[in-house]
């Protein structure tokens, strides 16, 4: 008889058809299911007696998982780790930018280790280059209708109801923007759990023609997009890097021509700059280069003027909204500056113009996480809350409760004593402002009209700001149905 493994007396026993394997670190049987007539399951066969005789090695793919040595060949076909086939919309580094080695240095130290002087010239740059900025952003806290339910939910914690209020407030800052309507598409950028497009959809009731796009580079538990059932809204997830994601490759995107909002909560720092490269680059360029040959030239020569006429009114009708453009909109909850990287970001022009370039752009970003954490962790404390991330690194949280925030050397008792905690404040807010007013000039040089703005209570989320974009030809799109 196969030998099981010891168990405490609280734990009960394993369900029907299950693992008999106890897991330690997780307190609980293992949940996998057995072959008829095992107790265990094979990655812990080896548990069992009769399974002595066969060796189990770390899978070369994936370590956290073991296989039969015997059994390798076979499981590297299926292993869930294997590199798979890229799909159509996959185009390595699309979004990447450009990619200059010569501006980057190779080494550059930590903000702790530089002298004074270094630091105060740093600052002294960010001043001048913030001059005539505005640094008080208007307020746009807002909320909507479709959540109030939510919101009054007395089952709610002090968590759930911060990103209920966000949301909330995205959801009404779309509505303000006219963006909030049917035959288009939603694309959320670092969709994790995909909420944000669950209130979209639920506010948009029973909109025609509307689908959904989640992008996320990783798996995502406890997912709410394969939930939803309504006749007119469709959910699509994609797991991808936004660098290289082509949503001109996406088959609806291709085929309906839908117009394309894209919207983020708390997207990171490079992520945000890899999305509106997306959206406004790579997939606005290559719809008008689609749609320079008018549909004259495409139609049969024999074809009258009447029928080209006709044909022309019936493609609009059928295909494109009156108002039709590729990029209706960007509505995304700005987060993480520190995580930005001068080779992604989008605002190099705009540096280069006021005199900054490579090693300024990596050392305000640094700073820029000041905003969030000032001098107020200790060093200990940091060690402390660094461990704790680790050790939850692949929890399913949607956002940064903290702020988004890494605590760091650059955000300790380590530097000179030159600043108080309100002035690295200030200094955090000016970084923070200048990489975002790099993001404004490039989407204002791309035929957008931005802006910046907060969006909800500092004490609600200390990334609080919300970056807006509509197309100059069109201040709305239609939103008729």
């Amino acid at each position: 008889m196969a030998a099981s493994v010891p168990m405490p007396h609280a734990t009960g026993f394993p369900a029907e058809g299950r693992c008999s394997y106890y897991v330690e670190k997780k307190k609980r049987f293992c949940r996998m299911v057995v072959a008829a007539g095992k107790r265990f399951c094979g990655e812990h066969a080896g548990a069992a007696e009769e399974e002595d005789t066969r060796k189990r090695i770390l899978c070369p793919l994936d370590p956290k998982h073991t296989v039969y040595e015997d059994q390798l060949a076979k499981h590297l076909k299926k292993c869930n780790s294997r590199e798979k086939p890229k799909p159509d919309f996959f185009i390595q580094d699309i979004n990447a930018g450009l990619k200059d080695e010569t501006e980057i240095p190779e080494q550059l130290v930590p903000i702790s280790s530089l002298s004074e002087e270094q630091l105060e010239n740093l600052i002294k740059k960010l001043r001048k280059a913030s001059e005539g900025l505005n640094s008080t952003l208007k307020d746009h806290i807002m909320s909507h209708p479709a959540l109030q339910d939510a919101l009054n939910d007395p089952k709610n914690g002090d968590s759930a109801t911060k990103h209920l209020k966000q949301q909330a407030s995205i959801l009404g800052n779309i509505e303000k923007l006219k963006l909030l309507g049917p035959r288009r598409c939603f694309i959320e950028f670092g969709a994790g759990k995909g909420k944000l497009s669950h209130w979209v959809d639920i506010a948009l009731k029973d909109a025609e023609k509307v689908h959904f796009i989640l992008v996320e580079k990783v798996t995502t538990r406890f997912k709410v997009d394969g939930k939803h059932r309504k006749k007119n809204s469709v959910f699509e997830r994609l797991q991808i890097d936004i660098q290289h994601l082509c949503l001109s490759k996406i088959p609806v995107l291709r085929e309906r021509k839908l117009p394309v909002v894209g919207i983020g909560k708390h997207l990171c720092g490079v992520a945000t700059d890899l999305a509106l490269r997306c959206l406004v680059e790579t997939y606005a360029a290559s719809c008008e280069e689609r749609n320079e040959e008018p549909l004259a030239k495409r139609i049969k020569n024999d074809k009258t003027e009447k029928e080209i006429n006709t044909l022309a009114k019936e493609g609009n009708e059928k295909n494109v909204p009156e108002k039709w453009t590729p990029v209706a909109g960007i509505v995304i909850a700005l987060c993480c500056h520190h995580r930005c990287d001068w080779r992604h970001y989008v605002g190099k022009e705009y540096f280069r113009a006021l005199g900054l370039g490579a090693v300024e752009f990596h050392y305000f970003q640094r700073m820029s996480s000041w905003a969030t954490c000032g001098m107020r962790k200790t060093s200990l404390e940091a060690s402390t809350i660094t461990a704790k991330r680790k050790d939850n690194q692949n929890d399913d949280s949607e956002e940064h409760d903290d702020g988004g925030h890494r605590i760091t050397d650059d955000s300790t008792n380590s530097l000179p004593g030159l600043l108080t905690v309100e002035e690295k404040k200030k200094i955090g807010h000016l970084c923070k402002l200048l990489i975002d007013q790099g993001r404004i000039q490039y989407l204002q040089q791309k035929g957008f009209s931005p802006a910046l703005q907060y969006y909800t209570d500092p004490l609600v989320s200390l990334e609080n700001v919300l970056l807006t974009a509509l197309p100059n030809h069109s201040s709305s799109p239609d939103t008729t149905a």
